[in-house]
């Protein structure tokens, strides 16, 4: 078809919001208003357990977090897990 490859072009140059969910804690206001600097929100994530990976506000993959090798200050996301169209509404 005419044009097919400037629409496919045009969709992959849409912007996506691509966010890694280390985890989350639920507490009352009054707890929130308490916290100061150098305090500690525990999250319900523990330590090697897989992260999300969520576009567009649905989960996609899964993955562990690691050191981005060539900037040591800067981490990453090791992808362990791509789920397939049907898996973030099962979630």
């Amino acid at each position: 078809m005419p044009g097919e490859g400037r629409n496919i072009d045009a969709v992959l140059r849409i912007p996506i919001t691509l966010q890694v969910v280390l985890g989350s804690a639920t507490m009352p206001v009054a707890n929130l208003l308490k916290l100061g600097r150098g305090a500690v929100v525990p999250l319900n994530h523990r330590v090697g357990e897989p992260v999300d990976v969520v576009v567009n506000g649905r989960v996609v993959a899964r993955g562990e977090v690691v050191v981005v090798e060539d900037d040591t200050s800067r981490f990453g996301v090791s992808l362990t897990e791509v789920l397939g169209p049907n898996a973030a509404s099962e979630r």
